[in-house]
């Protein structure tokens, strides 16, 4: 019985020469050696494995043009083999075959399988050389035989919200593109209106049509358009030759009023193919750009199912060497609930702002809002020139998502202050501070700064302050916690560290990298104003801990995950019920700056904002920023809490211009409440 010893060979840089003064090398070698060559794709270098018979059947160009377009066909990438080698044949005999296995990653899984070739002793040196033909790439693989990869397409996952309501599907558009023989004699005037009507050049509708596999009959897509775009394809179809198909799209039904929560996809660029190289994309695949279709990609993607076959001369499928399912893209539902998004965006529709709501007691996420907001069905029917250009030059910065962003919270952050010196034990809710009037400053060392305030008002308490949105009080508060025991209690909060969402937040921040540096800025902190920046959505995980006993709940975006707490025991539960029973009495109280959100059928909690931005104290010519949270958690079915921003309301109320279009959200959401 013949021996056999099997010697597994992993290319990783192994070569080795012939000749040199050595043995001769051995057939198991140069087999080792050309296959190191086929890893690296030096199909030329291969050649010259080859015997002069070899060649005398295929020469350079037909074996190298062969073996890339198999090989690159199928996306071959980590060969390996391991070599049977027999020890008891002749290692002198002029002719040797080398049995082997040999496998690989490619486009559909990865492909094994076991094969022989021979090797004959030609040349005067005694070395061997391969007796090649097409069998050596596939067994059964035959020189008049081709190669084909079959793609079958999956689907991309829908995006659904809270309610199962589509938020991104698959769609119909219309596709334009011109039949070439259909074209006129002298199609240089089709052409020309043709590249105007779809804004395109003359030069890439030219490149389009002397594509290789161009034929007169052949439909040549050059732009995708919307179904709606009746206007737009009767002018078309007028021109000579031009052809509208439907084709099949990634749609969002509800545009712009979801636009940066859904995002948008588009192809995949070279770039991202090289970064996602092994991971199933190829040249034609769209891949997540933006919003919730970037950020759950890898659940969203579908991945084609691919098959490679062998046909014979006459085309016929002779052999599948290796096939791959499709599978579809798996389903994304979200925790938004895309009628309360629906009137929020239209509540501040013509404004630039952002807007959160949220579950307070869950963490679940029920909005996001950014306006103005672009349509992301134009970024998959992709821009014209004249579109882009407006889009980009839009000094309302459409494209910008506002609540990824970190803003000044102003006087909403007050809350947060008093929680956190009441916690601390720097603050008595009940004692009377000193009444300096309109504007205070801490002593002389200040010189000519003051904090100011806009109200007066008799009995100078925590209540009354928030009441009021008394500034003097919150800088006092502050300043009696000190700077290190006021910054001690943000970042306790989360401020200086990113939130754990699946959205990448701005941090929260404040003073210079975390640390607050003169007793001026720290006063002007106490109040939302100094360097405090808070992200619309931790600002909400904040004030969800005056409902759960002093723990910031996670807010979370993907229905059906459990309710967790981001920082527990920020505040004592004496402050919680302390400050929320105060933010109560800033709506319901007729002298609360915020009683315009009071409802008789439901008890809402709530604190306005106007933050200054502004170069200096005695800077006139800033903006504001407009800010109100909203909350109402206590005997409701329902809990909710609604953080809103809006840009440059100086002039226009202040914050009270933001106070009806949070309401727009609550009234939509308990309908049962009203005056």
């Amino acid at each position: 019985m013949k021996k056999r010893a099997a010697a597994a060979v992993v290319l990783a840089g192994l070569f080795l020469f012939a000749g040199c003064g050595k043995d001769p090398v051995q057939p198991g070698e140069l087999l080792t050696e050309y296959i190191q060559l086929l890893s690296e794709e030096k199909y030329e270098e291969m050649y010259s494995y080859l015997s002069e018979d070899a060649k005398a059947e295929t020469d350079e160009e037909t074996f190298v043009n062969r073996n890339r377009n198999i090989y690159g066909g199928i996306e071959a990438s980590g060969i390996e083999i391991v070599i049977a080698e027999d020890e008891e044949e002749d290692k002198d005999a002029d002719t040797r075959r080398v049995e082997y296995s040999i496998s690989m990653q490619t486009i559909a899984g990865e492909l094994a399988f076991d094969n022989m070739v021979a090797i004959f002793k030609k040349d005067e040196e005694g070395a061997y050389k391969m007796e090649w033909d097409s069998q050596d790439i596939f067994p059964n693989l035959q020189n008049t035989d081709t190669v084909r990869v079959v793609a079958s397409e999956a689907k991309r996952g829908n995006i659904y919200d809270r309610n199962h309501v589509e938020l991104a599907r698959e769609g119909v558009a219309s596709s334009v593109g011109l039949v070439p023989g259909k074209l006129p004699e002298d199609r240089s005037a089709a052409l020309e209106q043709l590249a105007s009507l779809l804004e395109i050049s003359v030069e890439k509708i030219e490149n389009a049509l002397s594509a290789g596999w161009v034929r007169d009959d052949t439909f040549v897509p050059l732009r995708t358009v919307s179904k709606e775009a009746m206007e737009l394809k009767e002018q078309l179809l007028t021109i000579p030759g031009v052809m509208i198909t439907d084709t099949t799209v990634r749609f969002y039904p509800f545009g712009e009023k979801a636009a940066q929560l859904t995002g948008y996809v588009q192809n995949i660029t070279a770039e991202e193919l090289e970064e996602r190289t092994g991971q199933g994309y190829n040249q034609n695949s769209i891949i997540g750009k933006a919003g919730a279709e970037r950020v759950y990609e890898e659940k969203l993607r579908p991945k084609d199912g691919y098959a490679i076959e062998i046909l014979n001369e006459l085309g016929d499928v002779k052999e599948t060497v290796l096939e791959k399912a499709p599978e579809d893209g798996e389903d994304v539902v979200l925790s938004i609930d895309i009628t309360l998004q629906q009137y929020l965006y239209q509540a501040m529709e013509g404004d630039e702002g952002c807007a959160a709501a949220m579950d307070p007691v869950s963490g679940a996420v029920l909005a996001l809002v950014s306006t103005p907001a672009y349509d992301p069905n134009d970024f998959v029917m992709g821009y014209t020139t004249s579109a882009w250009e407006a889009i980009n030059s839009d000094e309302s910065q459409p494209l910008y998502n506002r609540w990824l962003a970190s803003w000044v919270p102003g006087s909403c952050f007050k809350p947060v202050t008093a929680a956190l010196a009441l916690t601390q034990g720097t603050l008595d809710p009940e004692e009377e501070v000193p009444n300096d009037g309109l504007r205070w400053q801490l002593d002389e060392s200040w010189g000519s700064y003051y904090v100011t305030t806009l109200e007066d008002y008799a009995v100078k308490n925590l209540e009354n302050a928030l009441v009021h949105s008394d500034n003097i009080y919150f800088a006092k508060a502050a300043v009696g916690m000190g700077a290190d025991g006021f910054g001690s209690g943000l970042k306790s909060l989360g401020f200086e560290e990113e939130l754990p969402f699946d959205f990448a937040l701005t941090a929260s921040t404040f003073g210079n990298e975390g640390v607050i540096e003169s007793d001026t800025e720290l006063a002007d902190s106490g109040y939302g104003q100094g360097r405090l920046l808070v992200n619309p959505l931790h600002l909400s995980s904040i004030y969800s801990a005056f409902v759960n006993g002093g723990d910031m709940v996670r807010p979370y975006l993907v229905e059906g995950q459990e309710t967790s707490y981001w920082k527990e025991g920020v505040f004592t539960q004496e402050a919680c019920d302390t400050v929320l029973a105060d933010l109560y009495q800033v709506v319901e109280s007729e002298e609360g700056t915020a009683h315009e959100a009071y409802r008789s059928g439901y008890r809402l909690a709530g604190k306005t904002g106007t933050a200054e931005i502004k170069d200096s104290q005695d800077d006139t010519e800033g903006t504001e920023l407009g800010w109100f949270v909203g909350l109402s958690a206590e005997g409701v079915d329902r809990p909710l809490l609604i953080t809103m921003m809006i840009e440059d309301v100086k002039g226009r109320g202040g914050s009270h211009y933001v106070i009806p279009k949070v309401m727009a959200g609550f009234d939509a959401w308990m309908p049962e409440g009203g005056n």
